[in-house]
């Protein structure tokens, strides 16, 4: 077995607006414009920067790192949102080894750079920050010339404005969980995230950002990029896109192994898994995507392979060789590891890709919350009846990342394009509900009362004993049994307040009650307190519910107890 050092797989995330998509264009440099005979149109969701790129960009910057360069070059990914990460997957974890967190300098960190550094910490990828649109500072001149000497020619309002935006940005990473330093500051790589001020639009401080990834890349990811080159292909795919002339055009990532034109593949398929053939395979060559007989690890590949319109990014794709079969039941059990059906109660959740999926489940379980059914695609009836099914009310629920819905009745569906926002608008909801159904279960429960019996208001001594009460503790409903001591004596069988039939009566009203089946001066007198007569999972119930009671319906609560425990020590317990 051959191990080679690969390039290093560096990915771009951030917030929508902050400028991955122009921080990649200056990086990839040519433009696709025009169609090569026998060629594609479309650009490779990924660009190769040979090392002598990398040399020619950073000029003597490199020198500074003081290390020799052993790297072939970076493969950077290029694809939209959050994609361009979660759909680098592969079983147990990412295929990035770098990612550059793109952050504009003047907005400083929103909503989708969180998520994007929760989805880093996740999956434990290391990353650089990119400082974007540091033109766009007030007061900000180009000089040309390194980023740190162009910073320093500034004046002293710009400096400060730009050193105010950048420690902004160190506290809030710091927040999060991560200490941060201008890259020329940092300290200890391994306990700093390096933060490089770019504009992509000038490409001012790119060749800093270059030449940081390649220096953490050679002192620390060294180990971890040597890989086999000469098995068969593993690889994740990026895209599936349809090329006029050609058809369906797969577009990959390969991180093991080699791909040659004709290899029987296996990818990953919802159902079940696709077979089909590697009919033409293209690399990029100066930009553009060219014809190749093969490629090895690590590369972005665009593969041209017929009956494979069902794949969905994020998908694992295999060279089989003769072993079909086992690399089919390989591939069925890594797909089934996300798709899936694990605990018995949880939530329905559904995104638009396998990588997608799978960091939302990551997430989700870091929060403690329980996952029924993952799967992928719009979300279907069939889910929303298996939803409706469930036995908890905060469980019937769909959370959808990035995808559609059919009409939806019945079931609480919330969708959304940020994970994180998704998370907290699912625990409100299901706080609300936790909230609603504790309220109603409080309704079915006896109300903890405590009443006396008046002097001077017995109306019948018996059959049924009607008296004057007043309601000391709580609060008294029709229906309540009581107890005196330990033992219960009467069920109250109607209340009349102020001449009229009364459900219920507050803390300090009093009226008249009607109490069948006792004699008063033989079970009761007046002056006697009695307590409502609380069952023990009635008790338990009150107990779990008692942020809604009153002050002195908790301290009433312990009181019943301490009497039941006279006759029976670990009533309630």
């Amino acid at each position: 077995m051959t191990k080679n050092i690969r390039q290093p797989v560096v990915t771009v995330i951030g917030h929508v607006d902050h400028g991955k998509s122009t921080i990649l264009e200056s990086i990839r440099e040519i433009s696709i414009t025009q169609k090569e005979a026998g060629g594609i149109t479309q650009k490779l969701s990924s660009i190769d920067v040979p090392l002598n790129y990398i040399k020619k960009t950073c000029g003597k910057l490199l020198e500074k790192l003081d290390l020799k360069i052993t790297l072939p070059g970076i493969l950077f990914i290029d694809t939209p949102g959050h994609a361009a990460f979660t759909n680098l997957r592969k079983r147990g974890g990412n295929l990035a080894d770098i990612a550059i967190l793109v952050i504009d300098i003047n907005e400083g960190v929103k909503p989708q750079t969180i998520e994007a550094v929760e989805i880093l910490k996740g999956y434990k990828t290391p990353f650089i920050v990119a400082l974007n649109k540091i033109d766009l500072v007030p007061g900000w001149q180009k000089k040309g010339g390194t980023m740190i000497a162009a910073i320093n020619s500034q004046d002293e309002t710009t400096k400060n404005n730009i050193d105010a935006k950048l420690y902004e940005i160190v506290g809030k990473l710091y927040e999060i969980g991560f200490g941060a330093e201008r890259f020329d500051r940092v300290e200890d790589y391994t306990k700093q995230v390096a933060l490089i001020p770019v504009s992509a639009k000038t490409k001012e401080g790119i060749p800093e950002m270059l030449m940081v990834l390649t220096g953490l890349a050679q002192r620390y990811l060294q180990e971890k990029l040597k890989t086999e080159v000469s098995g068969h292909a593993k690889g994740t795919i990026l895209e599936v896109r349809e090329e006029k002339g050609l058809g369906t055009i797969l577009d990959a990532i390969i991180y093991e192994g080699r791909l040659t034109v004709g290899d029987t593949l296996v990818i990953g398929g919802l159902e079940k898994p696709i077979i089909t053939k590697a009919r033409a395979l293209f690399l990029q060559e100066k930009g553009r995507p060219k014809r190749t007989k093969e490629v090895t690890a690590t590369a972005g590949v665009i593969i041209y392979a017929p009956e494979s319109k069902e794949a969905i990014a994020g998908m694992p794709i295999r060279v089989a060789g003769k072993e079909i079969e086992k690399t089919k039941e390989e591939i069925k059990k890594e797909v089934q590891e996300v798709i899936f059906e694990t605990d018995k109660e949880g939530i329905t959740i559904k995104a638009e890709s396998l990588g997608s999926l799978e960091a939302l489940t990551n997430l989700l379980h870091e929060q403690g919350i329980r996952i029924k059914k993952a799967g992928i695609g719009k979300i279907t009836k069939k889910d929303i009846a298996e939803t409706t099914s469930q036995k908890e009310e905060t469980d019937r629920v769909i959370l959808g990342f990035n995808v559609g819905q059919e009409k939806i009745d019945g079931v609480k569906v919330i969708t959304g394009n940020v994970i994180y926002r998704l998370i907290d608008d699912l625990k409100a909801w299901q706080e609300e509900e936790k909230k609603k159904k504790e309220a109603k279960d409080l309704q079915n429960i006896p109300h903890p009362c405590k009443l006396i019996i008046l002097h001077g208001y017995v109306f019948r001594q018996s059959n049924p004993a009607i008296v004057g009460a007043e309601v000391i503790v709580g609060r008294l409903k029709a229906g309540t049994p009581l107890f005196k001591k330990e033992k219960q004596i009467a069920v109250v069988k109607s209340i009349q307040y102020e001449r009229e039939n009364a459900h219920e009566i507050d803390k300090g009203k009093q009226a008249a009650i009607s109490l069948p089946g006792i004699i008063i001066g033989r079970q009761i007198a007046e002056g006697d307190i009695l307590y409502s007569d609380l069952t023990e999972e009635e008790f338990k119930k009150l107990k779990k519910l008692a942020k809604y009671l009153k002050e002195d319906e908790v301290e009433l609560l312990k009181e019943i107890a301490r009497k039941k425990r006279e006759a029976n020590a670990i009533w309630g317990i």
